[in-house]
């Protein structure tokens, strides 16, 4: 198939699970006895030459004005858990998702969406905003925007920065920044956005504003000065969404500062009510370290000169049914071949709670996080302002040590935009300090564990507020008794198996992420009783768990059924090292024993292509199962794995054979005849786009999924991103390269901005958390492995090894490995940019196997003592003590 071709038919949808409630009911499809046939062709037709380019480094993802691909753009740009702000594809900001709407969805609305054989209303949890992608032109909620005007020969040119104002306008897509350039040939200056959200990772203080920052940069490209001015405006927010006549007025006051200029926008109520809607609050606009003109009250529309002057007066007032905008403008004069900049930040401050959270949700009343550190948005903009040089610069930094790596763009930008779900509605930070989130935003409350233990990002990221819900939730608040850990905290009363033993990997991970052994110290005896509750529902002894329980299908399955009891294994691994860690002796042999039978029965639930659902032996297959199908979970114990160094689970000739068959029979370059047939699906992939099926019935076996077939059938015939990005992470960490490229790049094409927005996967709702697991495919990608407390790090990339670049996180730092491999050397480098790195093990991959003759390590220009040993291409080098590795140091390793 040509590379265009593949494109059209195989640019992929995304899809999701949802947990907890019969989202389907009322329009899957009843078993029948004629039940569709298998359809996904096991011959993909993908063009070689297409595949081969996955692999290139490319440049970053552009999308353009003059290929329509800006309307549906919205990068999530503020923030960690302050609200949904979008900045889109002209640089303007939209959706102003801040004020507490509890409504689901970023747009919520239902859609119709012929699915083949009639029409259906969907719901936003259903996949609305995948069918109909919701528009950045129909979500401008407030007055926002940038102008600049230009004065060059006699002659005077304001233009907006918005789309329409320009010949063309170029969107680069790099979370969490991105860079809009604004093309007009017949300009004496080049014009170029960059803004986003303040993002660096290990810092939540400076992640976790509620902020926004612009910086735009005029560059002359004349022989001739110009005089410029750049202005920024933005309209007075506070109780935007819900004020009726007489509630009060709206107010701009200037604040001027050493450090910066500002407007402080703020309602004055004339009802006591008014201060307690959910868009009571405060917005800060302001200009960084400039000679600035303010006007508290201005008339953007047009942008004319008198837009540019200075305001007679310090603070204006309207009534609400009169629009009350701000602007700051910023004047120079640039040389030529010189640059012009300004720097432009929104701050905002809505402290109210979620109703529809407030009944079960005790700690959500107290509003927010981010107001216990500041009173309103002023003093959010006073923060940021005496930090701005620190926090803006490490955002700065992080973007550009992220992307500069040899892996190929593209994939950079899709496994770790989903990080951005993070910067959404779709999570809160409460005042007490506990993260909490929902599945998609607004639907599926409790951070529940069988969604949130895929994602990947967030434990690499910001570790911090992973390891505080697990010891705050997961081991607090929604741990019973007997050591079940309730899946949706205060939301629910039972646990949920996969998620329990999801939650076990992820506390081994968080403590992998951990400076020290604290995290697993404080937390041991409550650790064992969740792996104890885990391991006593394998009733029978033979390691794989079939105690009947909820999973994240939404169902309680009977039998011994290879995804779970694989994940179960997986997590029995990672108790016995942390047990082993900790000197239980005991308790690491029950483990180990578990890990070792369940290993070995695993093979009694192969197929002889793949891994499958084992029925109960007295209830048979009377209930929805998976049975002899070919799941997409199947070996996901041994992917969760892979994140966490946990090594080989079970046979390794099975577990390929089981990959292979989820791409033979699973993976269509085209969903649209799977999904004619095989109905009853939500909308996550639609014809003409790539997908992995989440099960199917290869062999068309009768009553392939049960005798009783209920409505959760219908998540079998999706396509739904998080469980995609979890099977292309297992399949680069075996090496099938090419299938997992293929299938992220399915991904990738399925939200390219021509179809809709590339920021938000969709599951259940809106920025689903599962999608995180898409971050999983950058670390097998990098063969990375790391363990904090141990000071042990590896590096093995899945491809281009031989000059390999990328980034990476740890306990207390982050910073860029590289690699090169060359006659008979090789040379390995760890760089730290933020923190600081420490690290006393070290094992890196040889091209062969051939004896390593001699290893060298140096801290700058300091020779480090450091013995190795060899196994095969692994090579580990331990060096005598732990060292520290300081920013701007780099530890060099010649093999």
């Amino acid at each position: 198939m040509k590379r265009r071709s593949f494109l059209k038919q195989g640019s992929l949808v995304v899809g999701g699970v949802i947990g907890g409630t019969s989202f389907l009911k009322g329009f899957a499809t009843p078993f029948v006895a004629d039940y569709p046939l298998h359809n996904i062709p096991v011959n993909k037709g993908l063009d070689a030459k297409w595949i081969k380019s996955l692999y290139e480094t490319g440049r970053a993802s552009t999308y353009c004005k003059t290929k329509n691909e800006l309307k549906y753009i919205g990068m999530p740009a503020g923030g960690l858990h302050s609200g949904t702000l979008y900045m889109g594809g002209d640089g303007r900001l939209w959706l102003w998702g801040i004020y507490n709407d509890d409504r689901e969805g970023v747009d919520p609305r239902e859609v119709y969406w012929n699915d083949g054989t009639k029409e259906r209303k969907i719901r936003p949890r259903d996949g609305a905003n995948y069918v109909e992608p919701t528009l950045a032109s129909n979500k401008r909620i407030l007055e926002q925007g940038i102008a600049v005007k230009i004065t060059y020969g006699g002659v005077t040119v304001i233009k907006q920065l918005n789309e329409d104002d320009w010949d063309d306008v170029i969107f680069e897509a790099t979370y969490p920044l991105a860079t809009v350039k604004y093309v007009d040939k017949k300009l004496p200056v080049e014009v170029v956005l960059k803004g986003g959200a303040f993002f660096v990772p290990l810092n939540t203080d400076y992640s976790e504003l509620p902020a926004t920052f612009q910086d735009i940069e005029v560059k002359n490209i004349s022989s001739s000065n110009v005089e410029i001015v750049i202005a920024g405006w933005l309209e007075n927010g506070a109780n935007k969404i819900t004020a009726k006549p007489g509630d009060g007025r709206r107010k701009n006051e200037v604040k001027l500062q050493a450090r910066y200029s500002s407007i402080l926008s703020s309602f004055i109520a004339s009802k006591e009510d008014a201060n307690t809607q959910r868009d009571a609050g405060t917005m800060c606009f302001s200009v960084m370290n400039q000679k600035s003109v303010v006007n508290t009250s201005a008339d953007p529309f047009p942008v004319k000169d008198a837009f540019f002057s200075e305001s007679k007066q310090d603070a204006s007032e309207k009534d609400i049914d009169e629009k009350l905008v701000a602007s700051i403008s910023v004047p120079g004069t640039i040389a030529p071949g010189k640059t012009f900049s300004a720097s432009f930040v929104i701050a905002w401050h809505f402290n109210h709670s979620l109703k529809k959270l407030n009944g079960r949700m005790p700690e959500s009343k107290d509003g927010y996080y981010y107001a216990t550190r500041f009173k309103d948005a002023g003093e959010v903009m006073n923060y940021v302002a005496r930090n701005f040089k620190t926090i803006h610069d490490n955002t700065l930094l992080w973007q550009k040590t992220f992307y500069d790596s040899s892996l190929p763009k593209w994939f950079l930008e899709r496994t770790f935009l989903n990080i951005g779900t993070i910067a959404t509605a779709n999570t809160y930070r409460f005042a007490s300090g506990r993260f909490w989130g929902w599945e998609g935003v607004n639907a599926c409350e409790g951070t529940c564990t069988h969604v949130w233990q895929y994602g990947h990002t967030l434990g690499r990221m910001f570790p911090s507020l992973e390891r505080d819900t697990r010891e705050r939730v997961d081991l607090g608040v929604a741990m019973q008794q007997d050591g079940g850990i309730i899946f949706r905290g205060e939301f629910e009363e039972r646990p949920a198996i996969d998620g329990q033993a999801g939650t076990i990997l992820r506390i081994y991970r968080e403590h992998q992420m951990s400076a020290d052994n604290s995290f697993l110290n404080n937390n041991w005896n409550k650790i064992k009783k969740a792996v104890t509750f885990m391991l006593q529902q394998d009733k029978n002894g033979d390691g794989l768990t079939d105690t009947p329980m909820e999973n994240t299908l939404d169902a309680v399955w009977e039998g011994e059924i290879a995804w779970i009891a694989g994940l179960c294994i997986a997590a029995a691994k990672a108790a016995q090292l942390m047990a082993e860690e900790m000197g239980d002796t005991s308790f690491a042999e029950t483990c180990k024993d578990y890990v070792s039978k369940g290993g070995k029965n695993m093979s009694e639930l192969f197929n002889g292509e793949y891994f499958i659902h084992r029925p109960d032996a007295k209830e048979g297959r009377k209930k929805l199962g998976s049975y002899n199908t070919c799941h997409i979970d199947q070996v996901y114990g041994q992917s969760w794995a892979f994140q966490v160094g946990l090594g080989r689970l079970w046979d390794k000739e099975k577990t390929l054979s089981a990959l292979r068959s989820l791409w033979k029979y699973n993976f269509a370059p085209d969903v649209g005849p799977y999904i004619k047939t095989h109905t009853g699906g939500r909308p996550y992939a639609l014809p003409g786009e790539a997908g992995l099926i989440m099960n199917t019935n290869p062999h068309n076996e009768p009553k392939a999924y049960g005798e009783d077939v209920t409505w959760q059938l219908g998540y079998f015939h999706e396509c739904m991103s998080g469980f995609e990005h979890q099977v292309a992470a297992h399949m680069m960490a075996e090496g099938m390269t090419d299938e997992a490229l293929v299938l992220t790049k399915s991904i990738h094409d399925r939200y390219h901005a021509a179809k809709r927005n590339p920021y938000n996967e969709i599951e259940c709702s809106d920025h689903y958390a599962r999608a995180m697991a898409s971050y999983g495919t950058f670390i097998t990608a990098c063969g990375f492995e790391y363990h904090g407390p141990k000071g042990y790090m590896r590096f093995a990339p899945a491809f281009n090894a031989a000059n390999f670049k990328a980034p990476f996180t740890a306990a207390q730092g982050w910073g860029t490995y590289e690699q090169s491999i060359g006659g008979g050397i090789q040379k390995h480098s760890f760089n730290v940019k933020y923190g600081e790195l420490v690290l006393q093990t070290i094992s890196i991959q040889k091209k062969d196997a051939s004896p390593v003759a001699k290893v060298s390590v140096f801290l700058g220009s300091q020779k480090i003592p450091a013995r190795f040993k060899q196994n095969g291409k692994d090579v580990t080098i331990e060096l005598s003590n732990k060292i520290t590795i300081q920013p701007n140091q780099t530890l060099a390793i010649v093999v």
